[in-house]
């Protein structure tokens, strides 16, 4: 058993470079959110700009707001706030549309510049959403293409000289192991393959530098480490050295080259803005703003390193204190091939996760028996990790995980 006491968490919070960071979010004192990488909290700022776009924004200077407040550049305007967060340049990243619906451009785009191969190396284990979304656009394309699905040890062996793109997410969303970004992509690039990384559950919460990785394309969402809020707008980047050799499909007004020509005949623009579709939805972007401002006062460095640290004190207590009632570490224990979650295998994972959700410790629970900890150094305290432990021992120890309510299945996990 360790030896620690909630005092020696206390002590770590007062010592925390990142502790002031958590009054900028609208978190009741009582509850213990480990869920910031399905939804992060709600920035305090995020209402009052709400409140501004909707009463005055558009209540008051109205359409003129596209030019007064900057609505028709906001898609840009977020997307090098973006770029400073992962290693991109200014002009590479947009703020725009959904994840799925920009994996589904990059990977169009990448096809049409890699016409005479045919495969595609993706993780299986993958987030659906990944997976649906390839397999529709190769369906609707009907020209032969095939998916190749490789699990992480499989992934370098898996990328041979008839692979057109490589198409992996960066933090697996449900053991949360990191992939090797710089090497996998070194490895395409040598057998000729482009690729595309995932960034949904990386972005925000560790180090990215997509330039220094030689990175081709990435899409990311807004609502999970970057404290967007439910359904932000997602990302999407496109190294320069790509911009104007591919159009993507969804070839809406707003990437045309000159939008308010108003041309019968489309012509794509030759800048990121051709990743674009059409109108953005402006109220979701003014808000994921407010993430993204406080997300870039942070040291990078400071945050990562908390991350580990939080998990790491995660992992030890739940093995020590609860490891006799059929935990199964299912993360990284090494926390530098880790993202910023803790993900552990329970046959009765689903009600234990609803006990602790009522204890006011929230994670969530992904099929068919994980039982998932996001970690979001911003607003998550040492001490979080001590209590969260005190209440799922609580839970194990007393059989509370059985009472029937928290065994019925709600629509969402």
């Amino acid at each position: 058993m360790p030896n620690y006491t909630r005092e020696d968490f206390l002590k770590l919070d007062e010592n925390d470079p990142l502790a002031a960071f958590r009054d900028e979010f609208e978190l009741p004192e009582d509850l213990i959110y480990l869920d910031g990488n399905s939804l992060g909290a709600m920035p305090k700022s995020a209402k009052a700009r709400a409140l501004d776009v909707v009463e005055r924004e558009w209540g008051q200077d109205l359409i003129t707001s596209w030019n007064k407040n900057g609505w028709f550049h906001l898609t840009e305007k977020l997307g090098n706030k973006i770029a400073s967060l992962i290693g991109a340049a200014p002009g590479e990243v947009l703020a725009c549309d959904a994840t799925g619906l920009n994996l589904y451009k990059l990977l169009s785009m990448a096809l049409d510049l890699k016409e005479d191969r045919k495969v595609i190396v993706m993780e299986g284990s993958n987030f659906p959403t990944d997976n649906y979304m390839t397999q529709g656009l190769i369906k609707q394309r009907g020209q032969g293409h095939e998916i190749r699905f490789a699990e992480i040890d499989q992934i370098m062996d898996a990328i041979t000289e008839d692979v057109a793109v490589v198409s992996l997410t960066q933090v697996h969303y449900k053991t949360g192991h990191l992939l090797d970004m710089k090497a996998i992509t070194e490895k395409a690039h040598a057998v000729g393959a482009l690729v595309i990384w995932d960034l949904c559950h990386s972005a925000g919460a560790l180090p990215i530098d997509l330039n220094k990785c030689d990175v081709d394309f990435a899409v990311g969402c807004g609502y999970k480490y970057l404290n967007g809020g439910p359904g932000a707008p997602a990302f999407i980047f496109v190294a320069k050295r790509h911009q104007g050799t591919a159009a993507q499909p969804l070839t809406g007004w707003w990437s045309h080259a000159a939008p308010f020509a108003f041309e019968r005949d489309y012509r794509p623009a030759d800048t990121i803005w051709q990743s674009l579709t059409g109108t953005q939805p402006i109220l979701s972007l003014s808000v994921l703003e407010c993430g993204l401002d406080v997300m870039m006062r942070a040291d990078m460095a400071d945050l990562r390193q908390k991350s580990i640290t939080l998990c790491d004190y995660f992992i030890e207590l739940v093995e020590s204190e609860c490891g006799k009632y059929g935990f199964e570490l299912a993360t990284p224990r090494n926390g530098e091939v880790r993202g910023s979650q803790v993900s552990f295998r329970h046959d009765y994972g689903y009600a234990i996760m609803q006990a602790l959700i009522a204890d006011k410790v929230i994670g969530d629970f992904r099929a068919p028996n994980i039982v998932r900890f996001g970690f979001t150094p911003l607003y998550v305290r040492y001490v979080d990790v001590w209590d969260a432990v005190a209440r799922l021992k609580k839970i194990m120890k007393y059989d509370l995980w059985k009472n029937a309510k928290y065994n019925q299945l709600t629509a969402v996990t």
